[in-house]
């Protein structure tokens, strides 16, 4: 049969309010009281009930977690961050995966509230109509995770991207590049699509470098559309002396498909990408990129909602992180300018 607090009070020789205010870490418990509670909880197998405490406390200490895709590495390193600042502040997490579809997006996030979580933490693309009507039937915090909203008016935590793309393209410019293609996400991804597009168009416009429409093809953040992308680029009559891409996964399947083609990185072609993931540093050439601070993405995000979820001062709730470029070796200058 269950194990109830009624045992656990009856087995230690207390009342039950003394055992609810042990389970509950309350400190106005002798220190001997508390020992005999915890040796009648072990012995017994008791296991608190987390759905009651919830309803007495109006609190579940549970947070939701949606995320785009689990098996994509940056994810992964995002949900490292968030869970450990969760376990530092006592919060449990629902990962609910979305699969980068807004219909489930949707629908993970109204199950995630009707679980009665105390917040929420949103990782995905673009935070449409659909999301912030979604979020305004809420009564719990939500902060946006490596993303933002369009008007700015949600709690975030996030990079530049713009910023970070302008910056990878930038040093391909240095190196004496002229000729830059890129691997875009969707344009309808306000952050790791449309912004670092924009990063993009940005330093080729002030070097004075003319944008071609040729040079830019739409990828899906995989690999295998890196591949598919690169393809296009070296079967141009004029094929470019560089490629941008809006993540490390396409990045990769850009340098393999060049090697594929029997040509050489970055003595024909250099690659530069954003993201810094683990894979950067395990393909061959060594994968230039710029870092976004994954990990510390997720714990600052968890940080500034555990602040929200507790009522504390919160004194910046747009929150950018800084990004950093990482030189390896899939850069060079370019043959003719040799």
């Amino acid at each position: 049969m269950t194990v109830t607090i009624y045992d656990v009070a009856r087995e230690a020789g207390v009342s039950m309010a003394t055992v609810s205010r042990v389970v509950n870490n309350n400190p106005n418990v002798k220190p001997q009281t508390r020992k005999k509670v915890y040796e009648a909880i072990e012995r017994l197998g008791y296991r608190p009930n987390a759905v009651a405490r919830g309803l007495a406390s109006k609190k579940t200490t549970t947070v939701g977690v949606v995320i785009p895709d689990i098996a994509n590495v940056n994810f992964a390193e995002v949900a490292r961050g968030i869970e450990d600042i969760a376990n530092m502040y006592h919060y449990n997490i629902i990962l609910s995966n979305a699969d980068k579809r807004k219909d489930k997006e949707i629908r993970v996030i109204n199950t995630l509230l009707e679980k009665q979580v105390d917040g929420l933490l949103f990782m995905g693309g673009a935070v449409t109509e659909e999301h912030v009507q979604a979020f305004r039937t809420s009564n719990v915090p939500i902060v946006l995770c490596a993303t933002t909203d369009e008007q700015g008016t949600i709690p975030s935590v996030d990079i530049d991207h713009e910023a970070a793309a302008y910056d990878a393209v930038k040093q391909l410019i240095v190196q004496g590049h002229r000729s830059i293609a890129m691997i875009s996400g969707t344009l309808q991804d306000p952050s790791n699509g449309f912004a670092r597009y924009q990063g993009y168009k940005r330093a080729l416009a002030e070097a004075g470098i003319t944008y071609e429409e040729n040079f830019v093809r739409i990828g899906n953040y995989k690999y295998e559309s890196g591949i598919e992308a690169t393809k296009y680029f070296l079967e141009l009559e004029a094929r470019p002396t560089a490629i941008f891409a809006a993540t490390d996964e396409m990045a990769i399947g850009a340098i393999h498909c060049i090697q594929d083609y029997g040509l050489n990185v970055p003595a024909d072609i250099s690659v530069i990408s954003v993201d810094n993931s683990r894979i950067s540093s395990m393909v061959r050439p060594l994968l230039t990129t710029v870092a976004q601070p994954m990990y510390d993405i997720g714990a600052v995000s968890m940080r500034l909602l555990t602040k929200l979820m507790k009522k504390e001062t919160v004194e910046q709730a747009k929150v950018t992180l800084p990004h950093e470029l990482i030189t390896r070796a899939s850069v060079a200058a370019p043959k003719a300018s040799k």
